[in-house]
């Protein structure tokens, strides 16, 4: 089997896997598939109780990567004052491309789904799966401003709550 690419990740560097968001890697291991020797990321979600073996090889090819500069995250940041866009198309469509957008593990792209479904206290009420869909992307945003920034989840929480307080005043 050849190798592609060989990636820069070690243990205990956080990473982002698009589909599950920020993640610890564990260990770097060898393990035989169907006869295959593979060397495998191990990645740790703590908040999810789940654990995640990546071949190391395809790493990058499926979209993993490592956190955000400190650059991006303020971008992120700013994006979130910005004004809503929500286009008139219909529910079903909006919210597969805000699925979409979500799991493509890109900062920029979830601080546009965060801005386009928070709603300020005065607004009316969000449907079920709005608002799954915003707590999905807020948590994702979240979590990745305080892998980068070396804080903790709430104190990141606070920060990302501040600029979409601020936006609505």
């Amino acid at each position: 089997m050849t190798k592609t690419k060989k990636t820069d990740f070690r243990p205990n560097d956080f990473v982002v896997y698009p589909a599950h968001g920020v993640g610890k890697i564990v260990s770097i291991e060898e393990q035989e598939i169907a006869g295959l020797s593979l060397e495998l990321f191990v990645i740790s979600f703590e908040k999810d109780k789940m654990t995640l073996r990546v071949p190391t090889n395809k790493a990058t090819e499926i979209g993993m990567r490592g956190l955000s500069s400190p650059d991006i995250v303020n971008k992120a940041l700013e994006t979130l004052r910005g004004k809503a866009r929500v286009k008139r198309a219909m529910w079903s469509r909006r919210a597969q491309e805000y699925e979409q957008k979500i799991n493509s593990g890109d900062l920029l792209s979830i601080a546009e789904v965060v801005r386009d479904l928070h709603r300020a206290d005065d607004q009316r009420e969000q449907s079920y799966s709005e608002r799954q869909l915003y707590e999905a992307a807020l948590e994702r945003l979240t979590r990745e401003v305080a892998a980068v920034s070396g804080t903790d989840e709430a104190g990141a929480a606070k920060k990302v709550d501040d600029v979409l307080v601020s936006r609505a005043a």
